[in-house]
């Protein structure tokens, strides 16, 4: 980190090209949602059948997946439950169904279709569970809930801990990132399920963290330099804290790309969306939250000027 020991990067002067790169990006995104007609949702949200499935002989989630796929089965998702130490693999499958198909010719279908490649003996179905519509159309709004719970509470609590400006430009950030993040779904198809959701609430939790990190270090400077420009002091403390946020985002993306490299089908979709979003919340709090809270600032204090002067 001695390349960012006396950094003195202009930041703030490139907040233009900036606003101009994420609307494209945002733009890009939410066309995407509306020409495929929204964003796909999982079981948990749509309604369908859960099969836990138990294996007497060593397989794994490819091969389930290949003998679904050649019985006709397909959108499946497939989670090991058990692996190292039990007498049984067991795997929790996932099963998309209409309201119009029949779930119990589903269950039958998967039998048959495992029958193909493992022996009658070898596997059982050990449960079954169906989600009903109603009990999705639940979970989407609970999902819904907690997002915007955690921008309330985000909100409330920097308003209380800074001044109501810095709540304000955190909130807009964070809104940023999750329509970058929503676009980025869309564009690469991810399916939307509980995963998904704990994906998003974790990047909103990253993002803030990183936003309250360099708004920490601005209130400090703030109370240092009265006399300093503002924009100064901003680009000041976001030079002051790149250390921090480069090696913070650095770690934690050779975590999640360790996940991308070696997780399986089901994991590798919840940190793809990890990723994008540790990306561009680093480059929110850097890009869009500093620049924003400029901007209020500014705003804020032409309007007092000119009720000063009236």
């Amino acid at each position: 980190m001695r390349v960012f020991q006396n950094a003195n990067y202009k930041f703030l002067s490139m907040r233009r090209p900036a606003y101009f790169a994420s609307a494209a990006i945002i733009t890009i995104g939410l066309l995407s949602i509306v020409f495929r007609g929204g964003l796909r949702t999982g079981v948990e949200f749509t309604g369908g059948v859960l099969l836990e499935v138990q294996f007497s002989q060593t397989t794994d989630v490819g091969q389930i997946r290949d003998a679904l796929t050649d019985g006709g089965t397909t959108g499946v998702q497939i989670q090991q439950l058990r692996t190292v130490g039990a007498e049984t693999y067991d795997f929790l499958l996932r099963v998309p169904v209409g309201e119009e198909e029949d779930q119990n010719a589903i269950r039958d279908q998967i039998r048959a279709s495992l029958e193909t490649q493992y022996s009658a003996g070898s596997f059982e179905i050990a449960r079954g569970d169906t989600l009903s519509a109603k009990v999705g159309d639940e979970f989407q709004r609970t999902a819904v809930i907690a997002v915007l719970l955690s921008f309330l509470l985000t909100l409330i609590y920097l308003a209380f801990r800074f001044e109501w400006r810095f709540g304000v430009a955190a909130v807009i950030a964070t809104v940023h990132d999750m329509l970058i993040t929503f676009g980025f779904i869309s564009l690469f198809d991810i399916e939307i399920n509980l995963a998904t959701v704990a994906a998003i609430l974790t990047i909103i939790g990253y993002s803030l963290n990183d936003t309250i990190v360099v708004f920490d270090r601005v209130r400090e400077n703030l109370r240092k330099k009265r006399k300093e420009p503002y924009d100064a002091t901003l680009n000041r403390s976001l030079n002051e804290t790149l250390p921090r946020t480069v090696l913070t985002s650095g770690t934690t993306l050779i975590a999640l790309f360790s996940l991308v490299v070696i997780g399986g089908a089901v994991i590798r979709p919840f940190a793809g969306v990890l990723i994008i979003g540790v990306l561009i919340g680093t480059y929110s709090s850097i890009f869009v939250a500093s620049p924003v809270l400029l901007e209020i600032h500014d705003r804020a204090r032409r309007r007092s000027a000119i009720a000063a002067r009236t």
